[in-house]
């Protein structure tokens, strides 16, 4: 099997970073954000917490 290289397709994405300790109903199962933390509302309306050193690595701020 013949591996490929893909991107990850623009995609913008609605956040808010939190200033208090939550808990996040994911896909996946609860998830803790802590303080700091991005809260990330995806594509189809799921939301999930990101760390902010990732958050910065991956996406970046788009003019309305």
């Amino acid at each position: 099997m013949k591996k490929r290289k893909f991107r990850k397709k623009p995609v913008i994405i609605e956040a808010y970073q939190t200033d208090k300790e939550m808990t996040i109903h994911t896909l996946e199962g609860d998830m803790k954000a802590d303080i700091g933390d991005y809260i990330i509302t995806g594509v189809n309306g799921e939301q999930y917490p990101c760390k902010p050193d990732i958050f910065e690595k991956t996406y970046e701020p788009v003019e309305d």
